[in-house]
């Protein structure tokens, strides 16, 4: 190869070669600082846009999560509306068994009737205030609970309203109910016979919509989470291996630029042949 002081084959070689290494080294520590192999679409477009679909599944499914964490709520609150409301009956029930004694004076009766209001009107009370989110599922005309099932909020579940309002059917003493004499409480009775039996067959459909909604959160939880694995699987750095692979490129970096220092210093030796 001929002396030459305009071109420097050997530094353009070493430079290429010193260049390449810092390629690789600013694509590892990038690797390092992200704890990603793909962290754009420029690492492998392919593979990026796979992630980013997942992803958006991901992220459709914490949506789902949250919409059943309300519902959830909402069945909550009616079931405890529900079991207090079958309470109730079953206390007016005794008072109600209580007052068809005929020998009872008119000071007990009365005593008997004024709690059996107090606890009848109790229901209303109980039932007006089981709302939450803005969702009452067992007043008169009441909300169904309905919470989404998937991250693209097309499929849904939905737990019907149960109406546990004097007003309703499912109550049967009414507002006006009362027990001021032996006639009116064994009437009562068999209204609050039907009625515990009205309540506790609406029990069990809302806490079967509970069971359900459970059933529903704990799946959409364990499909996030393998969304997540499989994303990880094809984004994430093997660190171990990029730790080793830093040194050797940091290695080859100190080595590219010695080489890149030697070939620059070949030229000057064109000035030995004028001595």
């Amino acid at each position: 190869m001929a002396f030459s002081v305009n071109t420097n084959a050997g530094a353009f070689a070493a430079l290429q070669n010193l260049n390449k290494t810092t390629t690789e080294l600013s694509t590892t520590q990038t690797q390092i600082n992200t704890g990603l192999k793909v962290s754009s679409a420029k690492d492998n477009a392919a593979v990026f846009a796979i992630a980013q679909k997942l992803r958006s599944d991901v992220a459709g499914l914490s949506a789902v999560k949250s919409s059943l964490d309300r519902a959830t709520s909402t069945l909550d609150v009616a079931i405890a509306a529900g079991e207090a409301v079958s309470d109730l009956l079953i206390e007016l029930k005794e008072k109600a068994v209580a007052a068809k004694d005929t020998g009872l004076d008119t000071a007990s009766r009365n005593s008997l009737n004024d709690d059996f209001k107090q606890l009848r009107d109790q229901i209303t009370s109980i039932v007006n205030n089981a709302e939450f989110n803005g969702t009452n599922a067992v007043k008169n005309s009441g909300s169904a609970i309905v919470a989404i099932t998937n991250d693209t909020g097309s499929n849904t579940i939905t737990i019907g309203a149960q109406d546990l309002s004097l007003t309703g059917t499912t109550v049967a003493i009414g507002v006006a109910q009362t027990i001021g004499t032996a006639t009116l409480a064994s009437a009562a009775v068999t209204n609050l016979e039907s009625s515990i039996g009205n309540v506790n067959t609406a029990l069990s459909a809302l806490g079967s919509g509970a069971n359900r909604l459970e059933l529903q959160k704990t799946f959409v939880n364990k499909l996030s989470d393998s969304i997540e694995v499989g994303i990880g699987n094809l984004v994430d750095a093997d660190l171990a291996k990029t730790s080793a692979n830093l040194q050797s490129l940091q290695v080859k970096q100190q080595l590219g630029l010695q080489a890149l220092s030697i070939a620059n210093q070949a030229p000057g030796t064109v000035l030995s042949l004028f001595r």
